[in-house]
């Protein structure tokens, strides 16, 4: 199996990556688009003329941030919804008021390195933020995902996947002293699985799933840690806003990405796999793309997601 490569590349932008590509009657949802790089995602999937939802929890947000993206691309077909990932309330709200086939979800929000802290069912926050509320929206999204076919799912993970595996027997930290870096890895490499598991399971869906790390940008993501993430990116290596949301866009869009899931981008092409931290951004680890971890991690989600114990 060939990795994929594109034209693209680390400088290149949003804007640049959609540019021909009409999507006008297609429909679709980004995560955490009230700012950063959902906005800037938002932004130029509306440019390609498809409907997007902006799916937010701070509603008030969103609503300028969609009238802002009407107002720059001329779509008036850009909409606000709450939802909070780690209340599967809300997430169920969502799934429930959704109508119509949905072609595109890219799930884009998430937390980063937070002090440690659990929702009410008892989940460390990361995991429950940024997997497994995600993975409760798309599977209770897939009929709508599979209603009209070639549907795609876009995840955005981290090179932080390559701080921590899943830790199966103490995925809440209940155990273990509380690492935010930690926390923060184990979600991420649950993010790369979930879409190994759901491109395989929704095979016969034509619904495709790829991950990504956008790179380094400074955005509201890096609130727990000073405003500069990990602090150990060179300045070279960091992006704008619109160069980080590039690689999210070209896996939601492209024609070049036809057919293609399982997989993991990074600067618009399919990294390769490693076996130890290369201390860069590239890179996916071999657990992370494991099937058999796969399997199992969308068997604990359901688990989960199930039992209120």
């Amino acid at each position: 199996m060939s990795a994929i490569t594109t034209p693209f590349g680390f400088s290149s932008t949003a804007a640049e990556v959609t540019e021909g590509i009409a999507l006008t009657g297609r429909r679709a949802i980004v995560t955490g688009a009230s700012s950063g790089l959902g906005a800037e995602t938002a932004r130029a999937l509306a440019i390609t003329g498809a409907a997007v939802t902006l799916a937010v929890r701070d509603v008030a947000a969103g609503e300028r941030v969609a009238k802002d993206i009407t107002a720059s691309t001329g779509n008036q077909e850009v909409r606000v919804a709450h939802l909070d990932l780690a209340d599967p309330a809300s997430v169920l709200a969502f799934t429930a008021a959704w109508r119509g086939p949905l072609h595109v979800l890219v799930n884009n929000a998430g937390v980063m390195a937070c002090p440690e802290q659990y929702t009410e069912r008892g989940w460390e926050w990361q995991f429950a933020t940024n997997h497994l509320g995600h993975f409760a929206l798309a599977t209770g999204l897939h009929h709508a995902l599979a209603a009209d076919g070639n549907a795609r799912v876009v995840v955005v993970s981290s090179t932080g996947h390559q701080q921590s595996p899943i830790v199966w027997d103490d995925v809440n930290f209940a155990f273990r002293p509380y690492d935010p870096w930690l926390a923060y890895g184990q979600s991420k490499t649950a993010n790369v699985l979930f879409a190994v598991e759901a491109t395989r399971r929704w095979a016969d869906d034509n619904i495709t799933a790829n991950a990504l790390m956008p790179g380094a940008i400074y955005t509201s993501l890096q609130r727990h840690t000073g405003g500069r993430g990990s602090g150990r990116v060179p300045a070279h290596l960091i992006k704008t806003v619109e160069q980080g949301a590039a690689t999210s866009v070209l896996l939601a869009t492209s024609p070049l990405l036809d057919g293609v899931g399982g997989r993991y981008f990074v600067d618009c092409n399919e990294t390769e796999v490693v076996d130890r931290r290369s201390g860069t951004l590239r890179g996916v680890a071999r657990y992370a793309i494991d099937p058999d971890n796969a399997r199992r991690l969308w068997t604990l989600s359901q688990d989960l997601l199930t039992h209120t114990g």
